[in-house]
């Protein structure tokens, strides 16, 4: 589909008749999301169809439990949720300081990581919803609350790594907080993944770019901002690399996008894109897992 039959499209046709469009000779994906901006999470079925949602402010990560509930977190806490919105887990966070909490992820233990910027720490949250371990991190003076961190995963060795976004950086810690080395990467890197082999893809945020790094930090694959026509990469964030070996993008479209583009793209490692989600009805999609690649989230075995 050309780009400038994608805009006639877009003004001539509903928003479901337009997703369906872009789709055409594609295989679609449901998938669980946020919408950081339109203030809210969704699955979305492979026929465009939003099947569930919760609103809540600024949601920036997200994922599909094995028992079925979701588990997201957004600026002030992280819930899980059942599909009938039943609340099961909630971290809250303090109210005393400014807080802004970007990521989580699932814990084998059953625990939840936490980073938050404001009190600057990585946090693992038990079941009953209490501090059970608490890794301070330390940031530059001159970078402001919004922009301390972005993405923080736990590897299966018990060591961390955490995008320090204002920084420009990608630290790997260990499993009491001890800095074991530092990345530097162009932009504002908002998630980091690892992968076999010791690899690392990095999405780079307003970078427009993304690397892959092998385990001597070399660059060793990389997406620039024009090298899929008509998907400029715009603020990249979340990711999710599949078995095929394709890779699932976040192009945040906040900033002056909202509307122009798709909001995810699933590329081959040659960097041919096989399938793409636009729908008016989201103002961006900034993290995203697939409903469709099985796996268990909390034990890694889906790479996001």
């Amino acid at each position: 589909m050309t780009k400038d039959l994608n805009m006639r499209l877009r003004h001539l046709i509903s928003p479901v008749v337009f997703l369906v469009a872009t789709l055409v000779g594609h295989a679609a994906h449901p998938f669980v999301c946020c919408d950081y901006p339109g203030g809210r999470v969704c699955i979305v079925g492979a026929d465009g169809k939003v099947e569930w949602e919760y609103a809540c402010q600024a949601p920036q990560d997200c994922w599909a439990l094995p028992n079925g509930n979701i588990l997201f977190c957004f600026r002030s806490g992280a819930l899980e949720l059942t599909r009938d919105k039943r609340v099961v887990w909630e971290y809250r966070a303090p109210t005393n300081v400014p807080v802004e909490i970007h990521s989580c992820q699932p814990l084998p233990d059953g625990r939840v990581l936490i980073v938050e910027c404001g009190p600057s720490r990585l946090l693992e949250v038990d079941r009953a919803g209490q501090i059970a371990r608490e890794i301070k991190l330390s940031t530059t003076p001159e970078v402001k609350l919004h922009m301390q961190f972005r993405g923080a995963r736990k590897l299966a060795n018990g060591h961390y790594l955490v995008c320090f976004a204002g920084e420009g950086k990608v630290v790997e810690l260990d499993g009491e907080g001890r800095i074991v080395r530092t990345i530097r990467v162009p932009g504002n890197p908002h998630n980091v993944l690892s992968l076999p082999k010791g690899h690392l893809l990095i999405t780079c945020g307003d970078g427009h770019k993304v690397i892959e790094v092998d385990a001597q930090e070399k660059v060793v694959w990389e997406l620039n901002e024009n090298d899929l026509p008509d998907h400029p990469l715009r603020l990249m964030t979340g990711l999710q690399r599949l078995p095929n070996g394709n890779t699932v993008f976040c192009n945040y479209l906040g900033h002056g996008h909202i509307g122009r583009q798709s909001q995810v793209f699933e590329i081959t490692p040659e960097k041919k894109v096989v399938w793409s989600f636009a729908d008016p009805r989201f103002k961006s999609v900034n993290q995203i897992q697939l409903l469709d690649v099985p796996g268990d989230v909390t034990h890694r075995e889906i790479l996001r």
